[in-house]
């Protein structure tokens, strides 16, 4: 029994710190809205310097920086990480324009059909093969989603584009060298001459929050390299002590709470096309799910044969 302990022990360990990196992602509108005075470019200007900052600091105590150099002179890795960083930046924009100009519940669509993105995505460029029931999900995602353009007459872009740019990008990063953090460092060291650029201007024009914000603008402003990095660093230390399938679980608590703060803190509408809407993407969700979980255990089983 004490043998066990070590593993129990590291299981729960990877669970909670997992679990944790998706209650903090799904709490991000919070932070957003905190700084809501600000335009969203400006937002993610200061994200990328400030995340580099931060990352930059945890690479150099790690002593990772000859990968990281080996991969931006590589002419195979380096486009592909300057792709991967143009992903990753679209990506946040989108999330914070969303929820700065009230699309909270359409921020938390997009991502309950990211990993549904993923599996189409594996199948077109990585030829993996659809079963059943993820072909089944597929076919309810697609549903809610016109449900709700032949509802509203609008196309859900943000939810879309949420969900394009982040399983794009995360095709990108599974066949990366480098892992998530050295990654986001690399990622953010691309970004960070445009974006510093971008807020010298701005101050050069006698706007932005350098300067003009008060104490509390400005923390909250270097607070987006911590409220970046932190969950990265819980992701990737819990999803290396747990199944990929019990990760691919608990990534719903991310859109699940951003979805509880949209109804129940920002009283976003959620009328009948809505629910259907989101009945649907959860119906496709349940079974997604439900197929991982059954191949978990078949694999279990044949391992326990073998």
């Amino acid at each position: 029994m004490n043998q066990d302990r070590p593993d129990v022990t590291a299981g729960t360990e990877g669970v909670l710190a997992a679990a944790g990196a998706f209650v903090l992602w799904g709490l991000l509108p919070v932070y957003w809205k905190a700084l809501g005075a600000f335009g969203p470019v400006e937002i993610i200007a200061h994200r990328i310097v400030w995340s580099l900052a931060l990352t930059a600091a945890l690479v150099s105590m790690r002593g990772s920086w000859s990968g990281i150099g080996r991969v931006l002179r590589s002419r195979r890795d380096a486009p592909r990480l300057a792709a991967s960083a143009a992903l990753l930046s679209a990506n946040w924009l989108l999330y914070v324009w969303g929820v700065n100009t009230g699309r909270v519940l359409e921020t938390s669509l997009g991502y309950y059909v990211t990993p549904l993105a993923n599996v189409a995505l594996g199948t077109l460029f990585l030829g993996e093969r659809l079963r059943r029931l993820q072909v089944a999900a597929l076919l309810l995602a697609a549903a809610g989603v016109l449900n709700q353009i032949a509802a509203h007459g609008r196309f859900p872009w943000i939810a879309l584009g949420l969900a394009g740019t982040f399983s794009l990008y995360g095709l990108l990063r599974k066949t990366a060298t480098l892992d998530s953090l050295p990654g986001l460092a690399a990622e953010t060291a691309l970004l960070t001459i445009p974006a510093a650029a971008y807020l010298a201007a701005l101050a050069a024009g006698g706007g932005g929050a350098v300067g003009h914000a008060g104490l509390a603008g400005h923390l909250l402003l270097a607070g987006t390299g911590v409220v970046t990095a932190v969950p990265l660093l819980l992701f990737a230390h819990g999803a290396r002590r747990v199944r990929l399938t019990t990760v691919g679980i608990l990534q719903y608590l991310a859109p699940t709470g951003t979805f509880l703060l949209g109804v129940l803190l920002y009283r976003e509408p959620f009328d009948r096309t809505r629910l259907v809407t989101f009945v649907l993407i959860w119906a496709a969700v349940a079974i997604y799910a439900a197929d991982a979980l059954a191949r978990a255990r078949r694999g279990n089983r044949r391992a326990g044969r073998g």
